[in-house]
């Protein structure tokens, strides 16, 4: 089977499964979606907060898929003829399966934490390291207890370089997550105050994160922004935890990797660095002096895995941002185009100053405003009102002309903007959507950011369909 990654019998074995129809030799790959499934590739019938993968099982197999592995107490809705791998939990055999992947692995392993910057920094690893050995990386933001498994049972035994992204919103997630994925490194991007709902401050973010250090190889080293506050205590969990070589990013003159110049640009950031005791100059690909910094952590744990310094810091210019987080396109509006950029991914008050922080750098045009529209950051606890109000400070800082808000807690940095700044509140994103699309001109430049729940997509997607677009702005020339 050309491009197989697993035999039906390495699988079972792994597994303990029972086998069941006539199967195949092995698998193309993994997945968890009837609708998407490719040829050839197993299905696993994960039970969800919403829908049982079982009740997709024979959509799956007719889409294409080689296997279904389900449960043993939903074997009797299945006919024997049917190729199936029995277990008894699906998410525990996914589990095992990921261990014996973990097992046949000889690829150098990256994981990556923080309260910000965790997915930008995996998929900037991911496009510095494909150029230099076969890389897989965990997709989208596939960082929780079904995420982390399904990622590293899809790492092909030929891989090089392998990068998970490892995520939490309550204690004691990450732990598990990082035993079961072992790695060689650990990056923690930074400490922020987010999730505060289900913590008592920053300190036991801080705690939290620091489980990344329970699962890394005796040999391993940490790689820690020297910038934070948080990094004292994060560097005492990691020697407490046994890690021997702790490598720094930042500006801090004592940092392995620093930061010692960077242009800021609308598209792109020139970087002036020492990387482990080398001069080195580069381009990154996406703007914002936070994606600058992150980009010290990547050539730092390139560079310990193995790669190449001057080719990786080279392939960054090469960066662009995924999905939701700064992509950016041009939207067409009579008389002229409108910059559009979907950060509707997730925020939280670190990540919303910064994407604030980069739309104030972006060019507009002639009669340009640059406009925020923002939805509710969740999960942020009794100081959720006070951190959305307090972020009048960075639309001030940025010179951000106009401000749209939706939802509850923005009422609180509606109520704190400036009469000249209001450009219209609502109480949900789709109610939002119509002042927004009335309010806009050619030369504006518009960031749309909010938390996953607060459904800022909606916002893009109705400005996509008034106004189509005309190019995608990273492509542009400038």
């Amino acid at each position: 089977m050309t491009g197989q990654l697993w035999t039906i019998a390495a699988m079972a074995e792994a597994m303990s499964a029972e086998r069941v129809g006539a199967l195949p030799e092995g698998v193309t790959g993994i997945s968890i979606d009837s609708r998407t499934i490719a040829p050839g590739e197993a299905y696993f019938a994960i039970k969800g907060d919403v829908h049982d993968g079982h009740a997709f099982v024979e959509a799956a197999l007719k889409n294409g898929g080689g296997v279904a592995v389900i449960a043993r107490s939903h074997r009797a809705k299945f006919s024997d003829d049917l190729p199936l791998l029995v277990v008894p939990d699906v998410l525990a055999g996914l589990v095992d399966l990921a261990k014996a992947s973990r097992a046949r692995s000889h690829a150098k392993i990256i994981a990556v934490t923080g309260s910000v910057g965790k997915t930008s920094t995996k998929e900037a690893l991911r496009t510095v390291l494909q150029a230099q050995g076969k890389t897989h990386a965990s997709a989208a933001s596939f960082n929780n207890h079904w995420g982390v498994p399904l990622s590293l049972a899809r790492c092909p035994s030929s891989a090089r370089f392998a990068i998970f992204e490892i995520g939490m919103n309550h204690a004691g997630e990450i732990e598990p997550l990082v035993k079961l994925v072992r790695p060689h490194l650990a990056i923690i991007t930074t400490v922020e105050p987010v999730h505060l709902e289900f913590f008592s401050g920053i300190e036991a973010i801080a705690d939290a994160k620091a489980e990344i250090f329970t699962g890394l190889e005796l040999d391993g080293a940490a790689i820690l922004n020297i910038d934070n506050s948080q990094f004292s205590r994060l560097r005492d969990k990691a020697k407490a935890s046994g890690v021997s070589r702790i490598v720094t990013f930042g500006e801090n003159a004592k940092a392995d990797a620093r930061l010692l110049d960077v242009a800021l640009h609308g598209e792109c950031s020139a970087v002036h660095a020492d990387l482990l005791h080398h001069d080195v100059t580069y381009k990154v690909g996406v703007p914002g002096r936070h994606m600058a910094m992150n980009s010290l952590a990547v050539l730092a744990a390139t560079t310990l895995a193995g790669a190449d310094l001057a080719l990786s810091a080279l392939a960054l210019a090469e960066f662009r941002p995924a999905a939701g987080r700064g992509v950016r396109q041009m939207l067409e509006l009579p008389g002229g185009a409108v910059t559009l950029i979907d950060e509707s991914y997730n925020a939280n008050p670190a990540s919303m100053t910064a994407a604030m922080n980069v739309l104030g750098q972006t060019a507009i045009g002639p009669r340009g405003r640059r406009i925020a529209v923002l939805g509710d950051m969740l999960e942020l606890g009794p100081k959720g009102r006070e951190l959305h109000g307090g972020l009048a400070a960075s639309v001030a800082a940025n010179k951000i002309d106009l401000v749209f808000c939706c939802g509850p807690l923005m009422r609180a940095l509606w109520d704190a903007l400036p009469s000249a700044k209001k450009g219209g509140y609502a109480e949900d994103s789709a109610k939002l959507e119509s002042q927004l699309v009335a309010g806009i001109r050619a030369g504006d430049a518009i960031m749309v950011k909010g938390s996953l729940g607060s459904r800022m997509k909606l916002i893009v997607t109705a400005l996509e369909k008034n106004f189509p677009s005309g190019a995608d702005a990273d492509d542009l020339t400038v």
